[in-house]
């Protein structure tokens, strides 16, 4: 049977969830429709979270990602609705989504989304000599 399009998020157990780390996923094919035109808009979304108890199966993140394809959707409210619902699929500790899309009348358009949990503060970097 083929894949299909879905909003269903899976999930798995984060195997260090004592630890702080960053998953990133890059996606270079995301596409969704122009709401003013009905035109495809085409995008690079990269996901950086530090997980908490979950992380993102990404079988069901591609097939997430794949149910855009034919909304109609502003940038910003695509981005955010993204940001949303990963968040309440794993709540994580820390999760940035990213989408720089493609040129559009000679516009290019980055939107940044970020959720941190209450009371998590990002970690003091290492500075090795």
């Amino acid at each position: 049977m083929p894949s299909k399009p879905s909003k269903n998020l899976e999930t798995f157990p984060n195997p260090q969830a004592v630890r702080d780390y960053t998953i990133r996923v890059r996606v270079p094919e995301f596409t969704c429709l122009c709401p003013k035109t009905g035109q495809p808009d085409f995008a690079e979304i990269t996901l950086e979270y530090v997980p908490e108890e979950l992380c993102i199966e990404l079988k069901s993140l591609k097939m997430y990602v794949w149910s855009y394809r034919n909304e109609g959707a502003f940038h910003e409210a695509v981005v955010n609705q993204i940001l949303d619902d990963l968040v309440s699929c794993v709540e994580p500790r820390f999760m940035r989504v990213t989408a720089e899309f493609n040129v559009r009348g000679g516009i290019y358009t980055t939107v940044i989304a970020e959720h941190r949990a209450k009371g998590w503060s990002i970690p003091s970097p290492v500075a090795l000599p």
